[in-house]
């Protein structure tokens, strides 16, 4: 079962449990929000009707308020000097979505302020629909014999670097070579 909410200004698709960070709130850590509903997938009901979705409630908790990745913001005109040098870091608050209309997150779900991730985004779920795909290559891995790794890389032996030409060395003779600095020519008078 998954949401679509609308949370500090932009849509998120939200399912029980998921970690969202949306714009700053004035809630403190702990506390509980309702955000609007926008739409309700539960297995193959889809409801999106106003007037049943106004029954249905998401709860989300705040987890933490932090701050966004600093943007870096750089105007510049050719030829002219011209240079404007700003940066941005977007305030922000984390959020733990426990309740989906009559589902709610187990109690050993919930995320406490210390086990929060810095940057939590709402990319777990790419991430769980690519992981069977992730498994298939390490169970191969598994497979295959531990002889199949690399060998160490080989260190240099008296032998090899015998067989290496020496540096050359500057010698009188090519400094000779060069050709002396000109002098400019010396200029006309008019008379």
């Amino acid at each position: 079962m998954y949401a679509i909410v609308r949370a500090g200004g932009r849509q998120e698709k939200v399912s029980v449990g998921d970690l969202i960070s949306v714009d700053r709130v004035s809630a403190k850590p702990g506390e509980t929000l309702t955000l609007k509903t926008l739409l309700v997938v539960d297995g193959e009901t889809i409801t999106s009707d106003a007037k049943a979705l106004a029954s249905v409630t998401v709860t989300a908790e705040v987890v933490e308020h932090n701050r966004g990745k600093k943007i870096e913001i750089l105007r510049y005109k050719n030829k002219t000097g011209y240079r404007r040098r700003q940066g941005h870091r977007a305030d922000l608050t984390d959020l733990q979505v426990i309740a989906i209309g009559d589902s709610k997150i187990a109690a050993g779900d919930k995320v406490n302020k210390a086990a929060a991730p810095k940057a939590a985004k709402k990319a777990a779920a790419p991430k769980a629909a690519s992981a069977p795909v992730a498994e298939a290559p390490a169970a191969e891995a598994a497979e295959k014999p531990a002889a199949a790794k690399k060998a160490p890389a080989k260190k240099a032996t008296d032998a090899t670097a015998a067989k290496k030409a020496p540096a050359k060395k500057a010698t009188d003779a090519t400094a000779a070579k060069k050709a002396p600095a000109k002098k400019a020519a010396a200029k006309k008078e008019e008379a």
